[in-house]
């Protein structure tokens, strides 16, 4: 089960024109701000990053308006893994279980969750908060991932797994930002 304390949430590569092109782009869009929103009640700590922005461009505003505050971490590796400032980002959290969501699932999701489990991390893929440019490539990505070690949750068992009581201040804003 996620962990307040062990859990950080990377945002990966929600871009330019590629974004736009994302199977289920809406419901995708919706469950990143979901999670985003989520994770901020719940003071967890959030990654972003971005591949090669010069050429794919800045994140969506859908997403990017909620992570002003959020440093930008480019790369131009698939794998988050592959980037030292993304390194040196997730082991200054403190953090051991990586929630991750964003595009392409079979590309940059996928290689930073194989990449983040050899290193030891737990990794739970947002299903619903992950995407490719076809279902195909969602789908197997999300299946090899799961036969490879990998936790699927969504965006609501994730924000629920950790507020873990339905009271308090925290579990009501839960409330507000899933329905």
């Amino acid at each position: 089960m996620l962990s307040l304390e062990e859990t950080v949430l990377i945002i990966v590569d929600v871009q330019g024109k590629l974004a736009q092109l994302m199977y289920k782009k809406d419901r995708l869009f919706d469950n990143l701000q979901k999670i985003i929103r989520g994770m901020r009640v719940l003071e967890v700590p959030i990654i972003h990053m971005e591949q090669y922005p010069e050429g794919l461009g800045p994140t969506v505003p859908e997403v990017a308006d909620l992570l002003t505050d959020v440093e930008r971490i480019s790369k131009v590796s698939f794998s988050c893994w592959g980037n030292d400032r993304f390194k040196k980002a997730l082991e200054a959290s403190g953090r051991r279980q990586v929630v991750i969501a964003g595009i392409e699932t079979h590309i940059c999701v996928y290689q930073t969750a194989m990449d983040l489990m050899r290193e030891g991390y737990e990794v739970q893929v947002v299903s619903d908060a992950v995407s490719s440019r076809t279902k195909k490539n969602r789908d197997i990505a999300v299946g090899k991932l799961q036969n490879c070690g990998a936790f699927l949750t969504t965006t609501e068992m994730a924000l629920f797994e950790l507020v873990k009581v339905a009271r308090g201040d925290k579990f009501k804003e839960l409330v507000k930002i899933v329905k």
